[in-house]
């Protein structure tokens, strides 16, 4: 029978080198996911817009808020234009997944509805058409979103959320809560959803505030308490400065522990003129 080679036990020198070669690959994994999370953080930086749009009567601020720890950065925004006739147009979102993927497609969604409101006024038209734009690129990556438009003629506010939070409203005679309108799936997911829309004649000064749900949803907070602490939010600050408003509220994602990054978009709109209130 042959006779079987002793194994050498390994040598503190055969045990500092693996363990040098298994540092080694560590470090370069670390520096790799680093990169791309600051890639991410860059590109969804730069892709939010510079400045909202206002007009006489409506004021509008927003903040943005990176995940705590980096790993879950790229894919909420938030967005403001001027349409055709002279309406405005917002939105806010989420993009499913993260990193540099869903921050680059979370742009490609930010153009694909600011090119869709262009030719159609009805927010619940926008999504179908945005929708079906999405798809047609064959992309893995759905998002939530909502859409609204501010008609100055008519003082209304229109708008059609796909599977996105809810708005929170209140308004400066003391009444406030939480939009629990009527929504479709997220985008990307079905080709043919329809998307209800809601109108709401604004007569009351007041404010209407869109966010993401890394806002109100976290390992402390469940997503009910987290709307409970922004209407309770927006209902103190309702006159008050829209940036001062979005920087407090965004302020709650930090008592739900979130993990996930984070977006606020504040209408901060006047009565009508003529309107008492």
């Amino acid at each position: 029978m042959a006779r079987r080679r002793p194994i050498r036990p390994a040598s503190a020198d055969d045990l500092l080198t693996e363990l040098g070669r298994l540092t080694a690959q560590a470090l370069e994994r670390a520096e790799l996911q680093q990169a791309r999370v600051e890639l991410a953080e860059a590109l969804q930086r730069e892709l939010l817009p510079g400045a909202l749009p206002q007009l006489p009567g409506l004021r509008a601020a927003a903040r943005y808020a990176p995940a705590r720890h980096g790993l879950d950065v790229g894919g909420d925004w938030y967005d403001g234009f001027r349409l055709p006739g002279g309406a405005l147009g917002f939105s806010i979102g989420d993009v499913q997944g993260h990193d540099v993927e869903a921050a680059a497609f979370m742009g490609q969604v930010r153009v694909g509805l600011r090119a869709v409101a262009a030719a159609a006024a009805d927010p619940g038209e926008v999504l179908r058409q945005a929708n079906e734009l999405l798809l047609s690129m064959d992309c893995m990556l759905f998002a939530t979103c909502s859409f609204l438009r501010f008609d100055p003629v008519g003082w209304e506010l229109t708008d059609a959320r796909a599977g996105h939070v809810p708005a929170v409203w209140a308004t400066a005679d003391g009444r406030s809560g939480v939009a629990e309108d009527a929504g479709g799936l997220p985008l990307g997911i079905r080709t043919g959803d329809a998307y209800p829309v809601t109108r709401r004649q604004l007569t009351t000064a007041g404010a209407f505030v869109l966010l993401t749900d890394g806002v109100v949803e976290g390992p402390s907070f469940p997503i009910g308490a987290g709307l409970d602490q922004v209407t309770r939010v927006v209902r103190a600050g309702v006159t008050a400065d829209p940036d001062e408003l979005a920087a407090e509220v965004i302020k709650v994602a930090d008592l739900t522990g979130h993990t996930d990054d984070a977006a606020v978009l504040v209408l901060r709109h006047d009565a009508p003129t003529g309107t008492a209130g």
